[in-house]
């Protein structure tokens, strides 16, 4: 059913009905209330699961270390712009990062980077390949998710959300033109 919820939340935002969830998941409506208190509950989860970092941490943890850098890059790339557009689509849906936490909500205090198991990740999958880096493995991860965040963030992207060998070439690359 949360599956079937997302695509609609993005969609619709909080005017999706229990309805149209329930027959995009193939149920009965009554259904949803035997799973879900109400509404609310269901789009709650619907955010706990697309923001859930679990789904990326596996396919990170799938991809090879001895794969070239580019092209490992570019995996890892793939794995968090289709997650972080996902986010970016229920949550602008839903106006939850426009709004922020509710009045007198502690906000979670942010990790360091090597508390974050996908940076920690991401780190190991690219300590192979730190003679071919200018800066240590733990500042490139670091500098992949910030540049994976900013593209494919609609207003910090301006609307035009970077493709992930963009991304990647700036990354690697940098925005200068090389040669005489």
């Amino acid at each position: 059913m949360v599956a079937a919820a997302i695509p609609l939340v993005a969609q619709h935002g909080p005017a999706v009905t229990t309805r149209q969830i329930a027959d995009a998941a193939g149920v009965a409506e009554g259904t949803i209330f035997r799973v879900f208190t109400d509404k609310q509950a269901v789009l709650d989860e619907v955010v706990r699961t697309v923001t859930d970092p679990a789904p990326d941490l596996a396919m990170l943890e799938a991809l090879d270390p001895s794969r070239p850098l580019r092209e490992l890059l570019t995996a890892a790339a793939d794995i968090a712009t289709g997650r972080l557009r996902q986010v970016w689509s229920v949550l602008g849906a839903l106006r939850t990062f426009e709004s922020g936490p509710p009045p007198g909500a502690g906000r979670r205090p942010p990790s360091l980077p090597l508390e974050d198991p996908l940076l920690v990740r991401m780190c190991r999958l690219l300590e192979p390949h730190a003679d071919e880096l200018r800066l240590p493995p733990t500042e490139v991860a670091r500098l992949l998710r910030a540049l994976v965040v900013a593209g494919t963030h609609p207003r910090l992207a301006g609307g035009h959300a970077m493709e992930t060998g963009q991304i990647v070439a700036v990354l690697l690359d940098g925005v200068r033109r090389h040669g005489p």
